[in-house]
């Protein structure tokens, strides 16, 4: 469902952010995408989203390119991004149904999916509040919220955890492998060794824009004398 193929990223002509990776996302799994800070995480989200392009290679998301058929790739994806720091200003109902107009989500369906979404969050009681009120971690459930509310079959999600409190963060791992289980894709990036270690059907990681492994977490540690997946990231990020 989602396709690199030797895909590269070159900012001001220098500096080399996503270095020629291929890789494959295929329905039903969840990938976790690790990296240490300036690892090529980020652009590749970012290109993968049709933030931005790509210099160089193909991508592929639900079949359709993202290049050459942008807005059916998107409507493929719901998005979490690193910052939740958007539309500040509008109410959190004012913010959904602007989100639901632009997927074209029915009334009814949309209704049903704020309650059911938004209750799994708690953010309920919020809605009618101005997100600016919102703590960072609502902030970052009516992201949430919005990124699944057209319930897309790729989810993509930056650092998703990061600032969720621990039943949320619970109720989101679920509903990813909910998601991946209906034959779906998930691909997310994470510090968090230990939640892709629970999580991830497959990792990917990432340094310098070059992939170093792919594959799954029973395999790496089989081909490791570490004992654990936070000292085998060591080995192969600090090389």
């Amino acid at each position: 469902m989602i396709k690199f193929e030797n895909v590269t990223k070159v900012y001001n002509k220098t500096i080399r952010a996503v270095n020629d990776i291929s890789f494959n996302v295929k329905g039903g799994e969840i990938v976790g995408f690790i990296g240490p800070n300036g690892s090529g995480k980020t652009t590749t989200m970012k290109m993968l989203t049709g933030i931005i392009k790509a210099d160089v290679g193909k991508i592929t998301v639900n079949s359709f390119n993202i290049r050459k058929d942008p807005m059916k790739a998107k409507e493929s994806i719901g998005y979490i991004s690193d910052s939740p720091d958007m539309f500040l200003r509008l109410k959190g109902t004012e913010f959904l149904d602007l989100i639901g107009d632009i997927y074209h989500v029915p009334t009814k369906k949309r209704q049903e999916r704020i309650e059911e979404l938004s209750t799994r969050f708690e953010l309920n009681e919020a809605l009618s509040s101005p997100i600016m009120s919102y703590s960072h971690g609502m902030r970052q459930k009516i992201m949430v919220v919005a990124a699944l509310m057209h319930n897309p079959p790729v989810w993509i999600l930056d650092e998703p955890m990061i600032g969720l409190d621990p039943k949320s963060a619970y109720e989101l791992k679920q509903m990813m492998r909910e998601h991946a289980n209906a034959g779906n894709a998930v691909f997310f990036s994470t510090h968090v060794l230990e939640v892709a270690e629970k999580l991830c059907d497959r990792v990917i990681i990432i340094k310098k824009g070059d992939i170093l492994y792919d594959g799954t977490l029973e395999n790496l540690e089989n081909s490791s004398k570490s004992d654990s997946l936070e000292e085998i990231f060591l080995e192969l990020t600090e090389k």
